[in-house]
């Protein structure tokens, strides 16, 4: 199934070929290239059948500490019946191509590219293949914090294509974002958004802050401050933003420049550890 939003198959690169740059791991960020998408790093996971996935982050002292974030390809019949194996662990899935079929709570739903669900914890939900091909999707999984005299909050699914995207001040429309969660419901603590640049379109300054970054390019190329270096990406490109990292962009090409984005979000900073 050909898709709006990029997804690897795996495979190897040739011997003739070259294919390191820009791949990188830094204090400040890490930049995992769609080339490194190969069969080789992929994982299995436990109480999963016929399923495969790059790992892309995971919680690491020093560095982002906050979430993990998988690119999951499940085969034909393949799924689990238990995937979270945290009872504090909520979820978000992003489906790039393929049909998921996802119960949640016995309520049945089949996401196509661009279905959204979000997954609180506690929740039960299970995910399935029943196509005659594989699918593929992005788990970004987080360990909820609870906030004083604020319920959990509760699932739901959604696709891309019924929000509109939300366009930043006096940009014109040239970057735009578009919000599955309400930025003031204090129930959440992570935003799994898509941010759309038109072609030119760019964060003007170097955005420095405390949140955490997950950022996986689905279409089009820019040009990416990364702590004190730029980069070019593309499709398929994953980034990896610890705290105060300065980032900024230009969207290059004549097609919208997008990726889903994580961050952690409406909770107060920890003091210390525990």
């Amino acid at each position: 199934m050909t898709t709006e939003y990029y997804t690897p198959h795996g495979g190897l690169p040739g011997q003739g070929e070259e294919l390191y740059a820009p791949a990188r791991f830094t204090p400040a960020y890490a930049i995992i290239p769609a080339a490194c998408m190969s069969d080789i790093v992929t994982s299995a996971l436990p109480g999963w059948g016929n399923t495969r996935a790059w790992i892309l982050a995971r919680p690491l002292s020093g560095f982002a500490e906050t979430f993990a974030q998988l690119i999951v390809e499940v085969g034909v019949g393949g799924g689990s019946n238990d995937p979270e194996p945290s009872k504090r662990g909520e979820g978000v899935i992003f489906v790039t191509d393929g049909i998921l079929t996802l119960r949640v709570e016995g309520a049945e739903h089949r996401l196509t590219p661009g279905g959204y669900a979000y997954l609180p914890p506690g929740c039960q939900w299970q995910v399935r293949n029943q196509t005659d091909h594989t699918v593929s999707f992005h788990w970004i999984r987080k360990r909820y914090i609870p906030a004083p005299g604020t319920a959990a909050p509760l699932p739901f699914v959604t696709h891309d294509r019924l929000h509109d995207p939300v366009a930043m001040p006096e940009t014109e429309g040239k970057w735009a974002t578009t919000r599955f969660v309400d930025p003031l419901d204090m129930r959440h603590d992570m935003h799994v958004n898509i941010v759309t640049f038109q072609p030119g379109g760019r964060i003007p300054f170097a955005e420095t802050h405390v949140m955490e970054h997950g950022l996986y390019v689905l279409s089009g190329t820019g040009r990416y401050l990364l702590n004190t270096d730029w980069v070019d990406v593309g499709p398929g490109d994953f980034m990896w933003l610890r705290a105060f990292c300065p980032q900024a962009c230009v969207a290059t090409g004549n097609a919208p420049f997008r990726y889903l984005l994580y961050k952690d979000v409406n909770r107060h900073p920890r003091l210390g550890i525990t």
